[in-house]
């Protein structure tokens, strides 16, 4: 008679689809590394002047605004140093633009993975968000080099509001590139919805007009709403740390502004708990769906 079999171990495998979500993709870091370097290296492929187009087009989306806005519709009136104010409010819309809109179609731009083998597929979103966070740094160099040759001296203060408003996007941009790219898959309509979101995302914040338009003419409730809006509060936190130090005392910056970039930031780590909860719901029918 046979001595009874010890149990196979099973601790080393994973149940599919029982993952930890966001946490799982810190334990697939070399596969999020290998897409986004996939994502940059083929970004520009076939292109004559590669990279350099990442310098390129937020120069000519600059000067379009500048001359149109700021010249032709005399938006700039009242604003002083308009230039570093315009492109240091662009580069944040940029940003959120590239992030939200390629997070949404990450999970339907890798079917052919998705299909086959099993990871965390909130890799793919996130790898497109890490992927914009690389391309919007050309942008933030040529934003850098423009401030110092106008006498930039900023605060330790200003700087760490940069780096939170850098934070707030990627968050907003993480928490909806998962709502609307699990939602993608099935309903092809939400990404034609987030072109939508993200035409308005620079007229809804303060990068062609400043929030002095806002303030003077909307009732007091609905401006902390608008200011309360994480793309403004993180495109003000832009504009106090690059714009406001190159300016003279008369340039003005809202009142209470930790406060709304504090409330912003609360709204972006909502948003991307939700964002996981409904990518984790709608993840099982990927496959058939696809």
């Amino acid at each position: 008679m046979s001595a009874p079999q010890s149990p196979t171990d099973l601790s080393g495998f994973d149940v599919p689809g029982a993952g930890r979500g966001i946490a799982d993709v810190f334990r697939y870091r070399y596969l999020l590394r290998l897409l986004v370097r996939k994502g940059i290296l083929t970004r520009y492929h076939g292109s004559v002047l590669g990279w350099a187009w990442s310098y390129v087009k937020p120069t000519a989306q600059f000067l379009i605004f500048y001359v149109v806005m700021g010249v032709f519709l005399n938006l700039n009136r009242g604003i002083e140093g308009f230039p570093v104010y315009l492109f240091s409010g662009i580069v944040v819309v940029n940003l959120f633009n590239e992030a939200f809109g390629n997070a949404t179609k990450s999970i339907v731009n890798n079917k052919a993975l998705v299909k086959k083998i099993y990871l965390p597929r909130e890799l793919f979103p996130i790898a497109d968000v890490f992927i914009a966070f690389v391309h919007f740094l050309p942008q933030l160099s040529i934003l850098l080099v423009v401030c110092l040759f106008v006498g930039w001296v900023p605060t330790v203060v200003q700087l760490a509001g940069a780096l939170l408003a850098i934070v707030i996007v990627l968050m907003l941009a993480t928490g909806l590139g998962l709502i609307f790219g699990a939602v993608n898959v099935s309903y092809r309509d939400a990404q034609n919805l987030v072109e939508l979101i993200l035409l308005f995302a620079t007229w809804t914040s303060p990068v062609l007009y400043s929030f002095t338009m806002v303030r003077d003419k909307a009732p007091g409730w609905l401006f902390d709403l608008y200011m309360a809006n994480p793309l403004t509060a993180a495109v003000e936190l832009f504009h106090s740390a690059f714009w406001f130090p190159t300016t003279s005392e008369l340039a003005e910056r809202p009142e209470h502004l930790w406060v709304f970039a504090t409330t912003a930031l609360l709204i972006a780590a909502v948003l991307l708990v939700i964002g996981q909860l409904v990518f984790r719901r709608l993840e099982g029918r990927f496959a058939q769906d696809l």
